[in-house]
């Protein structure tokens, strides 16, 4: 268990619409960690902590997931990123080369005589 901080405190009310009388309080709220969570749901022996304990375990796997999921997408738009700036360097020298191409030949006649 610990506690959050004021930043920490502005987000949790910004995104939980029922929390919001929680924004006038100078209280700072304690929040539980997953371990933490499942020892509370053990000392309290009820149906409900059990049901709840359960609920609690399976949102942290989910948030897990997430997280795994968004560090796959970072990775792979990073290196999609690498790609595309290859392309750009491959594209511009492309360009240069047809713009040369599209110049008209110096004319270089040459004078009969002296």
């Amino acid at each position: 268990m610990f506690q959050l901080t004021s930043k920490e405190k502005a987000e949790v009310v910004a995104n939980c619409d029922h929390l919001t009388k929680l924004n006038f309080s100078p209280a700072k709220p304690f929040a539980f960690t997953e371990h933490g969570a499942l020892m509370v749901a053990s000392v309290l022996n009820s149906t409900r902590a059990i049901e709840v304990s359960i609920y609690v375990v399976r949102a942290f796997v989910k948030l897990r997931e997430m997280l795994g999921a968004h560090r796959e997408l970072a990775r792979k738009l990073s290196e999609l990123e690498r790609r595309v700036e290859s392309h750009d360097t491959h594209i511009r020298s492309l360009f240069d080369a047809i713009r040369q191409l599209m110049q008209p030949p110096g004319s270089k006649t040459r004078h009969i005589g002296f």
